[in-house]
């Protein structure tokens, strides 16, 4: 929780409400930057992912950012000026098992992000993608769990085998680099303040080390 400040004001968003979205716009008024960072997790076999829960995700992920963008998007062409800075993830490097949806969420949204980046140059708005990896110290992994067993995600019996052994592997990788909260704060950071900073910026250790063997 972030101590009271007369330069903080927290307004209520829900990307996947257009609603929601309007009333954001509205009360924030002109903006400077804009940073995407809403997300899900999600860690299952595709085959025991309901289609639901599969669209729920890119809702948040992809089209939630793609509407948030949108709604700010005027504002910034008119001034000729802005930042935006979409937070993906360090999965879009290597395919992983378990990770398909979830994957798929975020590398559609590097892609929207780098044509986006292209369609606002000739108005000087710049679009950073910053890339975290894994990150056990946030509650991002258990917020996934939640939900997932929320939505009725379950592993299919012929998998189990195939799923234990991926996780008795990640157990093992626990003392391996991860990222960060301050990793990723430094990089949207730079990414905001630093126009020499390349369009995709990985942030932590793991997510450093991907980019340089992809």
């Amino acid at each position: 929780m972030l101590p009271r400040s007369e330069h903080l004001r927290v307004l209520p968003l829900d990307v996947t409400d257009p609603k929601s979205i309007r009333e954001l716009v509205e009360a924030a008024g002109p903006i400077d930057v804009l940073v995407n960072n809403a997300g899900v997790g999600l860690m299952s076999v595709f085959e025991g992912t309901p289609m639901e829960t599969v669209r729920a995700t890119f809702e948040t992920n992809t089209f939630g950012v793609m509407a948030v963008t949108h709604a700010f998007l005027p504002q910034f062409r008119q001034r000729k000026a802005g930042v935006i800075v979409n937070v993906s993830s360090g999965t879009t490097f290597k395919p992983l098992p378990l990770l398909a949806v979830y994957t798929a969420s975020k590398a559609a949204l590097n892609a929207f992000t780098e044509s986006l980046a292209l369609e606002l140059q000739p108005f000087h708005v710049r679009v950073s993608l910053v890339i975290p990896g894994r990150s056990p110290e946030t509650p991002f992994g258990q917020n996934a769990q939640a939900r997932m067993r929320d939505q009725g995600v379950a592993v299919p019996e012929a998998y189990a085998d195939f799923v234990r052994g991926i996780f008795e592997k990640r157990t093992g990788q626990q003392s391996e680099p991860f990222t960060r909260s301050l990793d990723v704060a430094e990089a949207i950071w730079r990414a905001v303040n630093d126009p020499s900073s390349p369009l995709r910026l990985p942030a932590g250790a793991d997510a450093v080390e991907m980019a340089r063997s992809n």
